[in-house]
This record gives structure tokens, C-alpha cells and sequence, in this order.
């Protein structure tokens, strides 16, 4: 069963076609991006996977004769065996639920977190092999619809509310859209917004996620999924700032500390639609709309030019420079000047129409 269409003429989505079919001739191809430069460190960059752990990265030793990481030891082993109950009665828990087992004897989330990630790390499975989920606080709206694991049959067409992101994305199936692209919005409000704007009608056929700010793993296990599953355009909607292209860059290329699962979470097809540096000039964004940026946003704009991605990015280049040399930032709010639905009638409609995308 198709979706009613609502949205566009086909017309508008010629730009988009195009795009999709250079994305489908680049899987046949076998490649992904340009080829990338940099040097390999504990995680390298392959252009069509991301970020990814290197062979011969440093390694660390957890002893249990070493009074510095005896308690370490112990957590490991607890957490180990609450792990290999799991596997061996079928259920799953997650890490919050592992946490308050004993929240005194591990002190803090970040404990078990850590030290999940470092037993999925060492055994080279991912944490749902482990039978360990993580609590999802992503929203997906629009044209899709899938079968959760248990039967549940799940429509997510676009109304007032969005759906939670499923947390076991791998016990989806039967997953069905008509959708001409994807849209990844940084922020909760944002999305609202769209949502109250009627956006995925007014554009449809397509999907619009949140992460809710940095994305949890299940939201960006959909991503890739949804991806893998229908090889159609995939965009970001971020804040013109350097949180907004770190949220972004998790995204296409992955992180440091999940790149031994970079095959599962990674889109590097993904594109910048917005907002772009570039946008608030020639949009005549005033400059009381404008935020400074600070010390610690200059930091951050620096630590990610310098990586290796950035090289074969020469036009995320030239926006990070722009950013740079007027030491300006702006939030997505800030196209309200122009009018408060600027964004979903006029902004997102032109980007998706003529190609804005980088």
C-alpha cells in the first residue's frame, strides 16, 4: 500500500532525483566520498564508512594484581557477568538498568558506560550483541511505517506528535516509505516547529528525525538503516555553529569513541542542507540575530578543520572559514526575522528544490 501523495508536483523533486541516482552510482562504483588525506591515528577515515579504529591502536591493560586498576577489573567482571546472563536467558537490559543494580558500587552512568562500550570495544560486537540496548530520546515523522519486533505495527505519517525511535532498531522489519529524502534536525524545537508547520505533508513524501541535540545510538542506528534499506538523499538541518557541524559530523562520519562500530552507525552520503554560514549573508540576516563566537566555539571550529575529513569537504571547508573569519554564529530561530514559517515555506522548500545542499 502506497502513501497519498500531498506534497509537491513531481517537478520539485527533479533536482532530488538526480541527486539520488550520482548516490546509487556511487554504491555501484563501490566508493562514497572523494578520496580523503589526513593521518591514521586511533581511529583512521575511510571515506565510504567514516571513522574507523585501526589494528594497531594504542591499547590499555586492566590487571587484577594492579591496585590501580583493581576496582576497574572488578566492575568489568560484574558487568561481564550480568552480560553473559543476559545472552544466556534471551532478555535484554539497559545500561540505565545495569547502572541501579548497584548505582553505589558503580558510582555513576558514566562508569558502566564506559565500560560497556570498552567490553563491546574489546570483543568487536556491538552493544546489542551483548543483549544491552540504550534508552532512545530520538522523534521520526513522516512517510514511514515498520513492524517492531513484538508485531506492533508502527505509522509514523506526519500528524502533531512524532514517534519515539524504536530501541532495538535491528528488530524492525517490514519497513515501507515512498519518501524522496530524509531530514535530520538537530534540535527538539526545531522539529516541533516543522511539525507544527505541517512540513512532512507540505513536502512529502519524505522523513524527518531528531536526535534531540548529540544523537543517541538508536537514532543513529535508524539513520543507517533507513539508509541501507532505501538508498534515498539523507540531510542535516543544524544550527550554524561549530556544536551544530559536530552534531553533523557524528552523523556522516562517526566519533572517536564508537568508531570500532562505524560500519553500523555511519552515512557518509549525508549533505549539509542548513544552515549554512553562507545563508546568513546572503539572507540579510542582521547582525542582532548573530551570536559571537567564544572562546571554546573557536576551539572546536579549530579541532575540526584540522580532521581528516574536512580535506576532502572543500565546501564544508569554506563555510567553517566563513564562520571563522566573521567570528559570528547563528541559531536556525534566526531566519524568524524574515517571518516566523520562513524556514518550512520558504528556506527548506528552495534548499530541496534547486540543490542548496553541500
Amino acid at each position: 500500500m502506497a502513501f497519498a501523495p500531498m506534497g509537491p508536483e513531481a517537478s520539485f523533486f527533479e533536482v532530488l532525483d538526480r541527486h539520488r541516482e550520482s548516490l546509487l552510482a556511487a554504491l555501484r562504483r563501490g566508493g562514497g566520498e572523494p578520496p580523503s588525506g589526513g593521518s591514521h591515528l586511533a581511529s583512521r577515515f575511510e571515506d565510504s564508512v567514516g571513522l574507523q579504529m585501526v589494528s594497531h591502536c594504542t591499547t590499555r591493560k586492566i590487571k587484577s594484581d594492579s591496585p590501580k586498576s583493581v576496582q576497574k577489573f572488578a566492575l568489568i567482571l560484574k558487568i561481564l557477568s550480568m552480560i553473559y546472563k543476559l545472552v544466556q536467558s534471551n532478555t535484554y537490559a539497559t545500561k540505565r538498568d545495569i547502572y541501579y543494580t548497584d548505582s553505589q558500587l558503580f558510582g555513576n552512568q558514566t562508569v558502566v558506560d564506559n565500560i560497556i562500550n570498552d567490553i563491546s570495544c574489546m570483543l568487536k560486537v556491538s552493544r546489542r550483541s551483548l543483549h544491552i540496548l540504550s534508552t532512545s530520546k530520538g522523534l521520526i515523522a513522516g512517510n514511514l511505517r515498520y513492524i517492531e519486533e513484538d508485531g506492533t505495527k508502527v505509522n509514523c505519517t506526519c500528524g502533531a506528535t512524532a514517534v519515539a525511535v524504536p530501541s532495538n532498531i535491528q528488530g524492525i522489519w517490514n519497513l515501507v516509505t515512498d519518501a524522496k529524502f530524509v531530514l535530520i534536525v538537530e534540535k527538539d524545537a526545531t522539529f516541533q516547529r516543522l511539525l507544527d508547520d505541517n512540513f512532512c505533508n507540505k513536502m512529502s513524501p519524505c522523513i524527518m528525525i531528531t536526535g534531540k541535540g548529540v544523537p543517541d545510538l538508536n537514532t543513529r542506528l535508524l539513520v543507517k538503516k533507513l539508509w541501507d534499506t532505501f538508498h534515498i538523499p539523507v540531510f542535516t538541518l543544524v544550527d550554524a555553529d561549530p556544536h551544530g557541524i559536530e552534531i553533523m559530523c557524528i552523523y556522516k562520519y562517526g566519533s572517536m569513541s564508537m568508531s570500532f562500530e562505524a560500519h553500523h552507525l555511519t552515512v557518509p552520503a549525508i549533505r549539509w542542507l542548513g544552515l549554512l554560514p553562507s545563508d546568513l549573508k546572503r539572507l540579510n540576516v542582521p547582525k542582532d540575530s548573530l551570536i559571537p563566537l567564544t572562546k571554546r566555539d573557536q576551539m572546536k571550529l579549530d579541532s575540526i578543520l584540522r580532521r581528516p575529513y574536512v580535506t576532502c569537504q572543500p565546501f564544508w571547508r569554506k563555510e567553517m572559514e566563513i564562520m571563522a573569519d566573521s567570528k559570528m554564529k547563528a541559531e536556525i530561530q534566526a531566519l524568524t526575522f524574515l517571518s516566523s514559517d520562513y524556514l518550512s515555506r520558504v528556506y527548506l522548500p528552495n534548499k530541496l528544490k534547486f540543490g542548496g545542499w553541500i
